[in-house]
């Protein structure tokens, strides 16, 4: 039966270059497994390396979109669409109106210098972020020449067999071809908020969307079980891609228009208003934030933790409690099968899983420990490359070791594979705590080989294998296998049981009636610079809470190893023990002991959240560490969802605010160091900014009131907001770590970034700078009698160099006068040897002298300007000195 409906065309190659979902994978789902494979010249072995580049070619990448970097050109326009550039629009149109022509193109001027500044400045910082953005991928698994390979999704094909488990997203339209529990969540199609069950059995060609039980959609997740499937349409083929380009042209439709309506007034009241109106407005401040935020998420990136949300930047610095997980996180995810106990005796392996001499006997003669290498062999969706025995491999961890183990000891994966095929697969269940897979052993005869926690594997275990005999598995013998159990977990390693039925029945219950054959023992050895960051937490007023699905033992050992201190009664709290957020609310014992509890062990996936809740009803920031499907929930309650890069799913990463490319605890805690960081130079930067601009507007207000002439005209205030304005916040917002950044407890939760202390810290300020300069400009005209130009231009300098002088105010008032951040910072010198470069050179270059109407002072005059500048200053140290600094982060 031909797979092709009217509308399509014949060939895969014109079926793929349609752009309707509906025509590119031809109904794929109505049709069998065996016909769309062939269709789409497929196998099960998956496509060569050629075959897949050949299409790649004449199909394009896996993308719904290209990403298009900015243009330079497009950068450099935007420097013109501000409320900035608008007022000082105004202001040359009213210079040219009234005959001032010199200052109207004095001003042009001022636009084309504002927005090179701009243009550079923001250049730099778009395509930091654009680096920084491109580090976030989207791996895939697919099967290519019969291995099975990790790839960027956008490598993807039409044809390709792609390996998908619970917590992927599925990255193209694909056909299911095999399902073992397989679910996935279609709500970014459909709407449907309940996962949907999928299968390989075609529907009807006329079943909607919502329906198709037998397809895969770009864009959805996988929520639970196991699967493959063909890709039937890639990109902006698949099901997404045509959605959102209808969206984009919708939107398209619409443009945004702007107009600036300005008032008649006197030329200069006018020019002065829009001038003092450009200094109140803090322009450089999107501009600096951006690239304090580039520079902190590039330093981020460079310990192993990208942010996905820069929202989450600010969030981080009040980070109060860390949920972790404890393997990967607090463990290496290194793992090696360090045990293997047996019915009779047990197997000692070294670090590299390899036996000991005279330790591991020939597995030819122990059909126990062969029958258990071969079950953790064939119940295993990973895979190992054939160069050598430590090659590394596709897949979670444990199950790389497993088979890493086995083919030490002789038992070979590919090859087990061949003469035991698969036939079915019953994903891991997070309820269950087990998986299991059929394998044929002869035409009618399968063994069911399952592999899981030790408690719910013995619970279904009614024989156990002992020197290849069957024997009943008493009530005593499991409570036996229990203690061992426990020992194991004890010595710190993760414990798995494995147990096997053969059948007649390849679609019966696997999990009734098993015989039991033994525990390994995996070694994952803490984390080294675990202990050290824990502390540093401490010291930072940050608790770390350990909440893991292991065994209380494991939990323990670990949490010993790397110093995290469980507790008061130093109790942990197993996951049958832990009472409801409902009963806590009701037993202020039971809430305060869950409350000083730093160990958790046994948690499900709802039980994080619960605590996730617990925490922040009493006030607290929460990050949580997260790498399942199931963690997705926790991951968006918690204040910081943080995801595993390494092993993590990808429906975990899409769901974290923060991914670790390296799973390390150690990355947290610098990465929230930088969230203080960065939060301490946008607001030190804001806090100066906006005391500038303040004094500015305070100074020709405070004038205007006295009836004195204006200490200050409207081009000099255009250049003092060049000045002032960009490059010493520039500065302030590149800055290092404040002294005793991570030795003070975490903000408050709801603290603005400027709260009553930093606004009268504005205000003091502003008064201070003005008294300043009003001072001046009255000693000049009184007491000096200088006529106006000249005390004007000493009022200048001395509100210009207030200003430079004001960012050493900054520093946070733990620190010294001159050791602190500020004096430290390279930038912060840099940027006042260019400003007082800029001054000079506004008062000797006679054209630029004489637009801005300065005169250039005589000695006495410089003594004047350069002595009053210093008074804000030395009054900022004195009020740093003996109050709590309003600059600290």
């Amino acid at each position: 039966m031909p797979m092709h409906t009217q509308g399509t065309s014949p060939t895969l190659q014109e079926d793929l270059s349609s752009t309707r979902p509906k025509d590119s994978s031809g109904e794929v789902w109505a049709f069998p497994v065996d016909e769309v494979m062939e269709e789409y010249d497929s196998r099960r072995e998956g496509l060569t390396a050629r075959e897949a580049v050949a299409r790649r070619n004449k199909f394009g990448p896996n993308l719904l979109r290209r990403h298009k970097k900015k243009s330079v050109w497009i950068i450099l326009l935007e420097q013109f669409r501000s409320l900035i550039i608008g007022l000082l629009g105004v202001a040359a149109l009213v210079a040219f109106w009234f005959g001032e022509s010199i200052e109207a193109w004095a001003i042009l001027v001022v636009i084309l210098i504002n927005a090179l500044i701009g243009f550079f400045t923001e250049l730099r910082a778009v395509r930091s972020m654009e680096a920084l953005f491109k580090l976030g991928r989207v791996n895939t698994r697919v099967r290519r020449d019969g291995t099975i390979e990790e790839i960027d999704a956008s490598e993807l094909v039409p044809g390709d067999i792609v390996i998908l488990e619970g917590g992927d997203v599925v990255t193209a339209d694909m056909r299911v071809i095999a399902a073992s529990r397989l679910q996935a969540d279609e709500s970014a199609l459909t709407g449907e908020s309940l996962p949907v069950s999928k299968q390989t059995d075609p529907v009807g060609k006329d079943t909607v969307l919502a329906e198709r039980c037998s397809m895969l959609y770009k864009g959805t997740a996988i929520t639970r079980g196991a699967g493959e499937g063909i890709v039937v349409a890639t990109g902006t083929r698949t099901e997404l891609g045509y959605r959102l380009i209808v969206v984009t042209l919708v939107i398209a439709i619409f443009v945004a228009v702007s107009g600036i309506i300005a008032g008649k007034e006197l030329f200069l009241m006018i020019e002065t208003g829009i001038a003092l109106a450009v200094a109140a407005i803090p322009e450089g401040l999107p501009v600096v934030a951006t690239i304090a935020l580039a520079k902190g998420l590039r330093i981020m990136a460079s310990r192993n933790a990208l942010v996905n949300r820069l929202s989450s930047v600010e969030t981080l610095g009040a980070t109060g409690v860390i949920c972790t997980d404890k393997t990967g996180t607090l463990t290496e995810n290194r793992m090696t099968v360090s045990q293997v106990v047996l019915s009779e005796h047990k197997v000692q392996l070294d670090e590299n899983g390899s036996g000991k001499a005279n330790q591991v006997p020939n597995i030819e003669d122990d059909p126990d420990l062969r029958l258990l290498l071969e079950t953790g062999v064939l119940c295993n969706n990973a895979s190992l490359s054939d160069q050598g025995v430590l090659e590394k491999g596709v897949g979670d961890p444990l199950e790389i070791a497993l088979l890493s183990a086995g083919r030490k000891m002789g038992v070979e994966a590919r090859a087990l594979s061949e003469k035991y095929p698969e036939i079915r697969e019953d994903a891991f269940d997070p309820e269950v705590k087990m998986m299991a897979t059929w394998n044929r052993l002869s035409e009618d005869e399968f063994r069911i080989h399952v592999k899981g926690a030790p408690g719910s594997v013995m619970d279904r275990c009614d024989n156990m294998i002992e020197k290849g005999e069957i024997k009943p598995f008493t009530q005593e013998k499991k409570d036996q296998w229990k203690v061992i159990n426990q020992d194991l977990a004890a010595d710190g390693l993760r414990v798995l049981a494995f147990a096997y039925k053969d059948t007649d029945d390849d679609a019966g219950e696997p999990y009734e009636g098993l015989v039991f054959i033994g525990l390994v023992g995996l070694l994952d050895p803490p984390r080294e610079g675990v202990k050290p960051a824990i502390d540093h937490c401490r010291n930072a007023g940050i608790r770390v809470i350990m909440i893991t699905g292991d065994q209380v033992e494991t939990a323990r050992y670990i949490a010993r190893a790397v110093g995290l201190q469980d507790g008061p009664g130093g109790e942990v709290i197993h996951g049958n023990d832990l009472m409801q957020n409902e009963e806590l609310e009701a037993s202020l014992q039971d809430k305060r002991t869950v409350m000083d509890t730093s160990i958790f062990a046994r948690i499900s996936p709802r039980q994080k959240l619960d605590l996730i809740e617990l925490y922040q009803q009493n006030g607290h920031i929460v990050a949580m560490t997260g790498d399942g499907v199931n963690d997705a929930p926790a991951l968006k309650k918690a204040d910081i969802g943080i995801a595993m890069g390494q092993r993590g799913t990808q429906v975990a990463r899409e769901a974290a605010d923060m991914v670790l490319t390296d799973d390390s605890f150690s990355s947290i805690v610098a990465a929230i160091e930088q969230g203080r960081i960065i939060f301490g130079n946008i607001r030190r930067f804001i806090y100066y900014l906006m005391s500038c601009n303040v004094s500015e507007v305070l100074v020709v207000g405070m004038a205007s009131m006295l009836g004195t002439p204006l200490p200050i005209l409207p081009l000099q205030i255009l250049f003092l907001n060049l000045v002032t304005d960009v490059f010493p916040a520039l500065a302030l917002g590149v800055g290092e770590a404040e002294d005793g950044v991570m030795h003070r407890p975490p903000r408050p939760p709801k603290e603005p970034i400027l709260d009553n202390r930093h606004w009268t810290g504005i205000f003091v300020y502003g008064l201070v700078i003005t008294t300043t300069v009003l001072s001046v400009l009255l000693l000049s005209l009184n007491m000096l009698e200088l006529d106006n130009r000249s005390a004007v231009t000493l009022s200048f300098l001395t509100l210009a160099l207030s200003q430079l002088w004001h960012v050493f105010n900054m520093r946070s008032s733990s620190s010294g006068i001159f050791n602190n951040t500020i004096v430290r910072n390279r930038w912060v010198w840099g940027a006042l040897v260019l400003c007082l470069l800029l001054l000079l050179m506004a008062v000797y270059i006679p054209p630029i002298a004489l637009v801005l109407q300065i005169q250039p002072p005589t000695i006495l005059g410089w003594g004047i300007v350069f002595g009053f500048s210093l008074i804000p200053l030395l009054a900022g140290q004195l009020w740093l000195s003996f109050t709590k600094g309003t600059a600290e982060s």
